[in-house]
């Protein structure tokens, strides 16, 4: 069996994993509320890669992690990717009726309850990893600057702020930089965030979670511009979502900007530095780089 083959079944045994954590991490369905549960896990639940969580557990392992804090900030980092999907689903935003080959959360669930959805997996997700704490109390310093992190990766300055410029500007002619901002918010910042949480909980030193950062970086921009990509040149059945998404929106991309052959250098360009930054790191991760590859060069 070729390494490639190895690498792609221990990803398949890793995403089963993370869906066991999650399941673990639920709410039960319970109360007079339990729509908002089902609507959660409806969305949680969903399938896709469960990317963010297992970087986040393999720079952990890159710098010698082995506390369980990490569990409920892999599951926490889920929920808030999870949320941000069912938001992005809505009609006052994308408007997509279905997403990885299934009925988006407001389609089953109501408008209503996709927004309440969104905010419940939000609220949650640090719920969740405030469970850290009770898991490894010694570790209280690293857990409250793990969860700083996470906030503000999430938030007004990442996450958030970047879908705010992004759903700003639709509609209208943006150029190279407001575009590169909307990406390292909306895109990046969460990838960012995976990584960090994962070099912090570890023990990494401040140079080293600097080097994170950026290929955490330059991965989430590679990422963003793939799918531009994959939006123009894919099909519905391969990527399990509504293709020319971004037309009907009236967004900029890299390929409205620049065209499809400058949009795949740039993909290569930021590929090519994250892994340089992978390997400048004091330990390899030969796991690692190869899901950052895959990430990165997915057809879908």
């Amino acid at each position: 069996m070729s390494l490639n083959n190895n690498f792609a079944q221990l990803q398949q045994e890793k995403v089963i994993e993370i869906e066991q954590l999650l399941r673990e991490y639920l709410p039960v369905q319970s109360g007079y509320q339990k729509i908002i549960t089902e609507a959660m896990e409806y969305s949680l639940m969903a399938g896709g890669k469960r990317l963010r969580p297992m970087m986040m557990q393999e720079v952990f392992r890159l710098f010698g992690g082995t506390m369980k804090a990490i569990e409920p900030f892999m599951a926490a980092i889920e929920m808030i990717h999870t949320y941000s999907l069912v938001h992005d689903d809505l009609p006052a935003m994308d408007n997509d009726d279905y997403r990885r080959g299934r009925k988006t959360t407001h389609v089953v669930y109501g408008e209503d309850m996709g927004i309440l959805a969104g905010d419940a997996l939000l609220n949650y997700a640090f719920e969740t990893a405030f469970h850290a704490f009770e898991l490894c109390p010694q570790d209280s310093l690293k857990i409250g600057k793990a969860l700083q992190v996470l906030g503000e990766k999430a938030g007004i300055h990442g996450m958030i702020g970047g879908q705010v410029i992004d759903v700003k500007e639709t509609g209208k002619q943006i150029d190279r930089e407001v575009l590169d901002t909307i990406y390292e918010l909306k895109t990046s910042a969460l990838i960012e965030a995976s990584m960090m949480v994962g070099a912090i909980l570890a023990g990494a030193t401040d140079e080293e979670l600097e080097k994170v950062e950026q290929m955490a970086s330059n991965i989430g921009i590679a990422f963003q511009v793939q799918d531009d990509i994959l939006d123009v040149t894919s099909t519905e059945e391969v990527l399990g979502k509504p293709i020319h998404s971004d037309e009907k929106n009236e967004k900029t991309t890299y390929v409205t900007l620049l065209g499809i052959d400058k949009a795949e250098k740039i993909v290569e360009k930021e590929s090519v530095e994250a892994i340089e930054l992978l390997k400048s790191l004091p330990v390899r991760n030969d796991y690692l780089e190869w899901l950052l590859t895959q990430l990165i060069h997915r057809k879908k």
